[in-house]
């Protein structure tokens, strides 16, 4: 009679347990997209509380300092759109129009690599980029299986920025009710994360404003200087990778050299040197300068971090991949590397302190015979 009722308590668990985990299945996209706006939310908020907090120093309150950071940076986006985006929204439809006569131009090379025809290839591809030009809501990855369209995430931005308006001016109660959700003696080990972590996510940040801003027109120089067509596009095509670790400047640099070897391979040289150029001073002297000292992570982490993350989160994802890495790597620091260190130089203080402790052993001399 027990081993009957023990044998239904474990079927009715085992039941108890795939249901769960089949509504986590279920609520797992919408659950990643709830993150990954939480997320951005709070990387929004990270510059407004520093600009605010620096207005305030100056006498100014921390509403009027975060609205005033919010605008400005509204005012700055703005002005990059209304002067980089018709130009580049008129070149990426030229370029769709123009990838069946650009593929054709390479269809030798594609034929003996795939096998199709050459009409096909064109048509593949355009039919691919038109995709993304005709459907752009396709490009907001993991949101759009919760039926959230374009409008509906420019409302949600509209949310966040709020959100984070709010948070930038009161950030103390938010900090603070995150740290009492830890023991009263691991509190201010949470608070030293929450700096180090705030630390790491505006340096990357700077660095990738900064990073962006040289890599565009640098390439933009470079790419007209060889007299290259749809330089702006392949220019801030470029500049948006960059926020991909490693992958976005190799998928940058794909694009403008194919079309470049269909005017001939020598162009398509140059521009394949203008990018291993334009990486070069990024690797070792615009990342150096301004990230790689806070932001430390290993190259092979960042690399397979990338993947991981763009499966999970989508394109979107790919622009918060190294946000996520760090607050990874600073947990398992933090909370978990440190503690077993520390545990560590414990156990060999003790042993330490219980040596000099003892008395020293008495040699007893042995009689001799």
């Amino acid at each position: 009679m027990e081993h009957g009722g023990t044998t239904s308590h474990v079927a009715y668990r085992a039941v108890l347990l795939a249901a769960g985990l089949l509504v986590l299945g279920l609520l797992f996209r919408q659950l990643v997209t709830l993150m990954l706006a939480v997320l951005m939310t709070v990387i929004i908020a990270i510059p407004l509380d520093a600009g605010a907090t620096r207005l305030e120093k100056r006498g100014i309150p921390r509403s009027l300092g975060a609205l005033a950071c919010l605008l400005s940076g509204l005012a700055v986006i703005a002005a990059i759109v209304a002067l980089l985006i018709p130009s580049f929204i008129d070149e990426t439809n030229q370029l769709v129009n123009k990838v069946p006569s650009i593929a054709d131009s390479l269809r030798h090379d594609i034929h003996e690599l795939t096998g199709a025809k050459p009409g096909e290839i064109g048509d593949r591809l355009q039919r691919f980029a038109q995709r993304y030009t005709n459907h752009p809501e396709r490009l907001i990855g993991p949101v759009t299986s919760i039926g959230v369209g374009v409008a509906g995430v420019a409302a949600a931005l509209v949310v966040m920025l709020i959100t984070a308006y709010y948070m930038a001016v009161r950030p103390g109660p938010l900090i603070e009710g995150l740290v009492r959700l830890a023991p009263p003696d691991r509190r201010e080990h949470l608070r030293h994360f929450l700096g180090r972590l705030r630390s790491a996510w505006i340096a990357w940040m700077t660095g990738l404003v900064v990073d962006m801003f040289v890599t565009g027109v640098l390439l933009y120089i470079g790419l007209s200087l060889i007299g290259l067509d749809f330089a702006v596009f392949f220019a801030v095509l470029s500049a948006l990778l960059v926020v991909v670790p490693y992958f976005g400047a190799i998928a940058g640099a794909i694009p403008p050299t194919l079309f470049a070897l269909t005017d001939s391979p020598g162009k398509a040289a140059l521009a394949l040197g203008i990018y291993v150029l334009v990486q070069q001073v990024e690797s070792n002297l615009t990342i150096p300068l301004v990230m790689s000292q806070t932001v430390r992570l290993h190259p092979a982490m960042i690399a397979i971090g990338v993947v991981v993350v763009g499966k999970l989160f989508g394109i979107l994802g790919l622009f918060v991949a190294v946000p996520i890495l760090s607050l990874i790597v600073t947990g398992v620091d933090e909370f978990w590397v440190k503690p077993i260190e520390e545990a560590h130089r414990a156990r060999q203080r003790a042993e330490l302190e219980l040596a000099e402790a003892l008395p020293e052993p008495i040699e007893v001399e042995s009689p001799r015979g």
